[in-house]
This record gives structure tokens, C-alpha cells and sequence, in this order.
């Protein structure tokens, strides 16, 4: 089958959309598909490629969490529309709107993820949990969704929500799914981290994310001269965070990795955290899992990433430095607990393999392909 994702930013590893697109992408090809891109960047294999689209503020405010928006070209869309058999289009963006609108005009079959919660730019707006921005914000992406019979929804917490916003579509819960590559090898640590205690958290350093909550915590561990805390990932807070780091006995260290990096880094850590408030899922908080690591994560009400919590002790009350650095203590002083939990948590993640997200994906595109054929 000849599948064409249209996404604003396709090759940037600091981008989780991305990140997740490029993986489902290359799981499409090796189950038999053909697969291609339209998309901003430099020219490749597979990629139909658009100019940036400059909107003024917006575009500021998406350089700074390190994305941007594509300039819609009719003649590039209809070329790679013409060639495909299905249309996935990953944002409600422009350059999704006109490619929904050719998609329409040729007769092609279409889908669409939703992987933007409104709450991502509340709060990058400063803004936070106001209902009517939220409300406003989900009404706006509607004007793209409503057109759009089938939607990948990351899981079932986004879900819901669309439902609690009239969204009438038909939603499909597909899990972002884990690569392969992540698996529980227990690696040693370098040699300059032989005697710490590592806690890795991984994602975009934003408002959203709370690093500022696991930095506080670790401040006031009983083992703070013991942890080295390792941020993956880069983004506007970035410096911010650096400089409120300064009061920890051992600077964290602040770094964006590809992925081969990343797996060594969760083999040899301790201990993972997600304390992010905003998420429709956390892939990162999966693969940790895969990893075998324990995750210690948010209860927050807005976030998924919650519900890959086995139990309460993986779980720490949102915003709560306290909290955390008290469940932080508990795992560092029962290691043979937290090495049963591993096993557990290895075994919980095999239900997101990104294996059976392809599976399911492949349902959603022949559900959209029939009923078009049916009409």
C-alpha cells in the first residue's frame, strides 16, 4: 500500500511528533508498505518537500519549542496525493487543511492523529488551565478534525477528552508504540558515574514538563550529594533550568540525544521520572519502562503518562517536590523491591510495542479505505 504522512517537521530529534512519525513510518515500510513524506527540510529519499511557512508570533513562539509550520504547495501536495492510496496527516495545520482539501478533490482516503493537547499551548501561553482558552483552543482544532472521519488518538485519556469536546469522529487508541531497540540490558555506568545514583527524565524542557518540580525534589533528597540528574532533550526553558540547577550538590546534566544514546542512558540509570503535568502520552516514559527502569510519575489529571503506574508508589502528587523526593528516597533505599518492580514494568510495556501500534494503525488506514470505496 502506498501511504503519504503529511507533517510540518519530520527530521528533528527533539520533536517528539516527529520522532514518533519517523518510527511508524519506517515500521510501515518493513511491514511491505511504501511510505512517504510531505514535509519541511532538506531533500531525502521518501520526502516531498515544502518550504517553511512564516505566521507572525506563532512562528516565533513554535522556533522556540523547536518546531515550525509548512508552507502548503499545491503542486508538491497534489503530486504525492495523486500517488498515494491513503492520506495520513499528522497536524491540523495549514499545510494539513490543504492537503485535506486536495485529498478531497482526488478522491483519496484519509486519516488524521491528534497529538496536540490543547494544555501544550495554554501553557506556553502562560495561561495555564483556563477553561475558556482550553475550550477555545479545542474548538479551533475541530475546524480541521470535524472533516476527518477517523483520528489516532496516542491513548485513551486523549480520547476522552475529544469526546468531552463533541468530538463526534471515529477514535482510534494507538499507543505511539515502543522501538524495539529499547530493552532491559542492564549496562554499566561511565566511569564518571560509577558512584552516583542516576535518574533520568526524558522531554522537551518546557513550562509544561516540570523539571523545575524533580530539580526541587532532588535538592531535598537525603542522597542529593549522591544523584546525577540527566535531562534529555532541549527547549525553551532549557537555561532557566540550568540556572535554577545551580543549588544541587551535582550539576544535571542538560543534553539532546539520538536515539542509540538514549537506550545506553536508560540501561545504566537508576530510576526514571516524569513529572510533566501536560501529556497525551509519554513515549519516553514507555521506553524507560522497557528499559526496565522504575517510573516514579505525575498524578496529574491532565496527563496520561499516569496510567502506566502499576501501583501508588510510582506515582507522586503533581507539583509536589516533597512527594517526589520522598518516593525518590524510597526506591534508592529498596533496591531489591525496585528490581522486582523492573521486571513488572518490562512486562507492562510489552503491551505498547510499536509492533502492535503498526497492527493497529493498518486497521484504522483499511477502516478509511473501505468507506471511501463505499461511498
Amino acid at each position: 500500500m502506498n501511504i503519504l504522512f503529511v507533517i510540518d517537521q519530520y527530521n528533528s530529534h527533539n520533536n517528539g511528533i516527529s520522532i514518533s512519525t519517523a518510527r511508524f513510518a519506517g515500521a510501515l515500510r518493513d511491514a511491505g508498505h511504501d511510505v512517504r513524506i510531505v514535509t519541511t527540510g532538506t531533500p531525502s529519499e521518501h520526502l516531498y518537500i515544502v518550504p517553511e511557512r512564516y505566521v507572525p508570533i506563532a512562528t516565533r513562539f513554535a522556533h522556540a519549542q523547536g518546531q515550525l509550520f509548512g508552507k502548503p504547495k499545491k503542486k508538491i501536495l497534489s503530486q504525492a496525493i495523486e500517488w498515494c492510496d491513503v492520506v495520513h496527516f499528522v497536524m491540523p495545520w495549514k499545510l494539513s487543511q490543504s492537503g485535506l482539501k486536495i485529498a478531497k478533490k482526488l478522491n483519496k482516503p484519509y486519516t488524521a492523529a491528534f497529538h496536540i493537547q490543547a494544555e501544550n499551548i495554554t501553557y506556553n501561553l502562560g495561561i495555564n488551565n483556563s477553561k475558556l482558552a482550553i475550550n477555545i483552543t479545542y474548538a479551533f482544532f475541530h475546524r480541521f478534525y470535524k472533516k476527518v472521519n477517523h483520528i489516532h488518538c496516542p491513548s485513551k485519556f486523549i480520547a476522552n477528552e475529544l469526546k468531552s469536546h463533541n468530538y463526534k469522529n471515529k477514535l482510534h487508541i494507538i499507543s505511539n508504540g515502543i522501538n524495539e531497540s529499547f530493552v532491559p540490558v542492564k549496562l554499566d555506568k561511565p566511569e564518571n558515574l560509577k558512584d552516583k545514583i542516576v535518574i533520568t527524565m526524558v522531554g522537551r524542557h518546557s513550562i509544561e514538563k516540570r523539571q523545575d518540580i524533580l530539580i526541587d525534589a532532588v535538592a531535598k533528597s537525603k542522597y542529593s550529594d549522591k544523584i546525577q540528574l540527566i535531562f534529555a532533550g532541549k527547549g525553551p526553558k532549557t537555561k532557566y533550568y540550568q540556572k535554577l540547577a545551580k543549588k544541587l550538590p551535582i550539576m544535571p546534566i542538560f543534553e539532546s540525544y539520538i536515539q542509540p544514546e538514549l537506550v545506553k542512558i536508560l540501561q545504566y540509570s537508576d530510576l526514571y521520572v516524569h513529572a510533566s503535568e501536560v501529556e497525551i502520552e509519554a513515549i519516553s516514559c514507555l521506553e524507560a519502562m522497557a528499559c526496565g527502569l522504575v517510573p516514579i510519575i505525575s498524578n496529574s489529571p491532565i496527563s496520561a503518562t499516569k496510567q502506566f503506574a502499576i501501583d501508588d508508589k510510582s506515582l507522586f502528587n503533581n507539583g509536589d517536590s516533597d512527594d517526589l523526593a520522598k518516593k525518590i528516597d524510597y526506591w534508592i533505599e529498596h533496591l531489591e523491591e525496585k528490581e522486582e518492580y523492573s521486571e513488572k514494568y518490562v512486562k507492562h510495556a510489552e503491551d505498547y510495542s510499536l509492533r502492535r501500534s503498526i497492527e493497529k494503525f493498518e486497521e484504522m488506514i483499511a477502516a478509511a479505505i473501505e468507506e471511501n470505496n463505499n461511498k
